[in-house]
């Protein structure tokens, strides 16, 4: 066990974080001064979590990697032989976080650890590159934006859908819906519909098992580190790796392994960007306390009016994707307004922002997507997530991010995390 694990949660803060406080640390190699390195030389980075998504993402460009981390060892080992030369491997995050030559922490561990690592790697004076869902709960959100806000750090949110690549089954990228939005073609308000007719799938293969018999963890495998914040719970198989996306702990199901590539674009599309929905309402059977389940719809709405619905029956076989007053848009861009592909061909581009990582991390420039606009695309999520596991309509407040006057909502937006792991100083 590493030094660095034995230290108390407060000890670990107070050594590794302290020249953290209050000051925006940016390494050398991206501002100058001793020992710098030009601007265009690699960046480099270290991967938390290496058992799929971090284990795909070893080559990606723009940055050197110079280590990589899992509590299984099985892939860590498999992560340094398809590695190249000079990567070392650790078991705990913290002792990556304490190198003071990374600059970029990818984070691709289960989303349960995804707020914890984040806030401890820019506290650390890390820029980081998170995997989605951001967040698992809307208070965990609040809380990476007031560190990322404060220690100045870059962020990045690993969904792309908003400025790059075909949108899922809808058959076209985003970039012409968005200049259709912005010249105001379809009028307002405008509901989006998310189902199989417009090309989306809500993965409800994702739901997790009602009983989990008990069985021996593996001698590879971490279990209590693995579970970290989340509560104990005995070892099964289908609660780790590949399928824990199917509880609650750890995920939310269809909704957390899908909800933000789906809805952060439609949350741009929208312009709500700087909000989230006033009213939740959701329809689906009652949820097991433990495992995610299937789900009917949920609606989410604007103060202005504007609709997101969900459709995991699929009930509604002909809806458009986006429709508004003046016309509609259905999937592989198909429209009743009149000569629509020409007209939106003649409209100007939209700014898709930084859309580069390493060039957000030089030029100290946010990236498209990250931690403001990124927390209220998952703050989506989390606000479906509540619903369907209360199963009645919430209302939201955008400004203030929480449930008036609901303390059975309210008490899902700040989970308590099992001790001794704690936001509490981390994003201080």
């Amino acid at each position: 066990m590493s030094g660095i694990r034995r230290l108390s949660r407060r000890s670990f803060l107070k050594t590794a974080f302290t020249a953290a406080a209050g000051v925006t640390i940016i390494p050398r190699r991206v501002l100058g001064g001793p020992g710098f390195t030009a601007p265009s030389d690699e960046l480099t980075k270290a991967i938390i979590g290496v058992g799929g998504m971090g284990l795909g993402h070893i080559g990606y460009e723009g940055a050197r990697l110079l280590a990589v981390c899992d509590v299984d060892s099985t892939h860590l080992q498999t992560a340094l032989e398809s590695s190249g030369p000079g990567v070392r491997g650790y078991h705990d995050f913290r002792d990556v976080l304490a190198r003071p030559d990374i600059d970029i922490v990818h984070i691709a561990t289960p989303p349960h650890w995804h707020a914890l690592m984040a806030i401890a790697a820019v506290e650390a004076g890390k820029d980081v590159w998170c995997e989605k869902p951001l967040t698992r709960t809307i208070g965990e959100g609040r809380r990476l934006v007031e560190s990322v806000r404060r220690t100045g750090r870059m962020l990045r949110v690993n969904t792309w859908f908003r400025f790059q690549d075909r949108f899922y089954g809808f058959g076209t990228t985003v970039k012409p819906l968005k200049k259709a939005l912005q010249a105001d073609l379809l009028g307002r308000p405008v509901r989006a519909t998310l189902n199989a007719a417009t090309g989306f799938d809500w993965k409800f293969y994702w739901s997790g098992k009602t009983y989990l018999p008990p069985q021996p963890v593996p001698q590879d495998l971490d279990y209590d580190f693995w579970l970290g914040p989340a509560p104990f719970k005995p070892y099964n198989p289908h609660r780790v790796h590949q399928t824990f996306r199917g509880y609650w702990d750890y995920d939310g199901g269809g909704l957390g392994d899908m909800g933000m590539h789906y809805l952060d674009p439609v949350q741009d599309l929208l312009g709500k960007d700087g909000t989230s929905p006033v009213e939740i309402e959701a329809d689906a059977p009652q949820q097991h306390p433990d495992a995610c389940g299937r789900w009917r719809r949920v609606t989410m709405r604007y103060a202005d009016g504007c609709e997101i619905v969900l459709d995991g029956e699929n009930k509604d076989v002909s809806a458009p994707f986006l429709e508004g007053p003046k016309g509609k848009i259905f999937k592989g861009l198909k429209s009743d307004i009149p000569d629509f592909s020409r007209v939106v061909a003649d409209l100007p581009d939209p700014d898709p922002g930084i859309t580069d990582f390493s060039e957000s991390v030089r030029t100290r420039r946010p990236f498209a997507l990250n931690e403001e606009n990124g927390h209220r695309s998952c703050t989506i999520v989390n606000l479906a997530k509540i619903a369907v596991r209360l199963g009645r309509p919430l209302r939201f407040d955008p400004d203030l991010q929480t449930f008036p006057d609901d303390p059975e909502a309210a008490r899902w937006i700040d989970e308590p995390m099992r001790s001794p792991w704690s936001l509490e100083g981390a994003g201080r």
